[in-house]
């Protein structure tokens, strides 16, 4: 990044960060057990009546210069960061539960808690959603836009973005929807104009949640992308985002069992333990798991779960150890359940002189428990972004990766998946936004 002076001072130009003055609006794509979880959690908070656990805008700190120092502020309070009394929600859905009403079924918060919010939660009525439901088979919308093709339907997204902005004073979209079905890059895709033509001509390979993201960076909106749908991981999503200056990042949420990847893989490439086969299955009874059981929907999915070990293990540098690696996904729709996943993984590794070992571990995660405060952080820090003179016009901000089990990032590079190292790469980003020295660990300077 430019702007540096001598001893990593920056100039002042480059910390010129927008303060987040008056109203966020968060406009939600899909409010179902994910978005009503968040909304009504930040709610919550507001009340006082809960903690904002997993979150590390509201709960986190940050550590800056030397540890002598004694310098560790909360996060929220080192960085500009919009107020949770400063957020303001709506949203789309395909049917036409408020979002109460949608939080009752989903029946991942107590009852008590839901009705002590119930008129707050109430209020918050969805706007008809774009929904096509070839790329969501398991799914029939009945609260649904009506357009003449795809162009006219991006247009009515604009006309809810542009009605809304009226009401506040920034805007980010995060798409909460279903996993759609596998999409693979094409022609449409490759430039704004490409992708404009394949509006007006209904281009099969624009799925909705492309409409979404499309009509957002049109409008100079950030767009998060919760779910592994093909979507700004796309040249002319990319164009539009820094064209625009609306901050993008990877997707899919990164919740139960790939957070758990992402903490176990870095630790036995670190001691160098071989991994022969990581066997992984999913429980989940909830909306998200209905969809997923459907081959084309569980494909999306699938890519995203799986590209996870390679990148962290990069068996090219490591191949005695990771080259024959059986990696196996599954997930299982089963009601019961609801959003209480399980996800259950069989890790057979071996160590010195190539004895073998295993280790089972059995998550029995709350999916949007898990998610809420992913969402949270990530409408909050992509505000941030779009507020810095820095960030906001690079795209994608890679930064965010922490969050997500599909890293994005600019072309050519690889993606980092090990948790440890996507922390700080976000602390760091922190710190070099707001003009305070980068934090390597090297620690030699005590010793001296």
């Amino acid at each position: 990044m430019s702007n540096e002076k001598q001893g990593g001072q920056k100039t002042a130009e480059s910390t010129k960060i927008a303060p987040a003055t008056g109203k966020l609006g968060i406009m939600v794509v899909g409010l179902g057990a994910v978005a009503t979880t968040f909304i009504a959690g930040v709610e919550a908070v507001r009340r006082g009546l809960a903690k904002p656990i997993g979150s590390l805008t509201q709960m986190g700190t940050i550590r800056l210069g030397k540890r002598t120092d004694n310098r560790s502020p909360l996060v929220k309070d080192f960085i500009p960061l919009a107020r949770l009394d400063d957020i303001v929600f709506t949203g789309w859905d395909i049917f036409e539960d408020n979002v109460y009403e949608s939080a009752a079924h989903a029946k991942v918060l107590e009852k008590d808690t839901l009705e002590q919010l119930k008129p707050y939660l109430e209020a918050i009525k969805p706007l008809p959603a774009v929904f096509d439901q070839y790329y969501v088979k398991r799914l029939n919308g009945t609260h649904v836009k009506k357009g003449k093709n795809k162009r006219d339907f991006a247009n009515q997204l604009i006309d809810d973005i542009r009605a809304f902005k009226a009401t506040v004073d920034r805007v980010v979209v995060i798409w909460c929807g279903s996993t759609e079905i596998f999409i693979e890059p094409s022609a449409v895709h490759q430039t704004i104009e490409a992708f404009e033509k394949g509006l007006d001509d209904d281009d099969i390979g624009i799925a909705p949640s492309q409409i979404y993201a499309y009509a957002a960076l049109s409008e100079g909106v950030p767009f998060a992308n919760g779910a592994p749908n093909l979507t700004v991981d796309i040249p002319a999503m990319i164009e539009l985002s820094k064209k625009n200056a609306a901050p993008i990042c990877g997707k899919d949420f990164k919740t139960g069992q790939t957070f758990m990847k992402t903490v176990l893989a870095p630790a036995f490439k670190a001691r160098l333990l071989g991994v022969s086969g990581w066997y992984s299955t999913n429980i989940l009874g909830n909306r998200d798991g209905e969809v997923l059981d459907d081959p084309e929907s569980f494909k999306t999915k699938e890519e995203s779960k799986l590209g996870v070990l390679d990148y962290i293990l990069q068996p090219d540098l490591y191949p005695d150890l990771y080259k024959d690696i059986y990696h196996k996904v599954r997930i299982n729709y089963y009601p019961p359940r609801g959003d209480n996943k399980e996800g259950w993984d069989n890790i057979d590794i071996f160590g010195w002189l190539g004895y073998p070992m295993q280790i089972k571990v059995d998550f029995l995660c709350r999916d949007s428990i898990l998610a809420a405060p992913i969402a949270l952080d990530l409408v909050l820090f992509l505000d941030l972004a779009k507020r810095t003179p820095e960030l906001r016009s690079i795209g994608i901000q890679e930064w965010l990766s922490f969050y997500l089990k599909s890293p994005q990032t600019a072309a050519g590079l690889y993606p980092e998946h090990d948790l440890f190292i996507q922390s700080m790469k976000l602390k760091n980003t922190l710190r070099h936004i707001m003009g305070e020295d980068l934090i390597t660990h090297l620690g030699l300077e005590y010793y001296d």
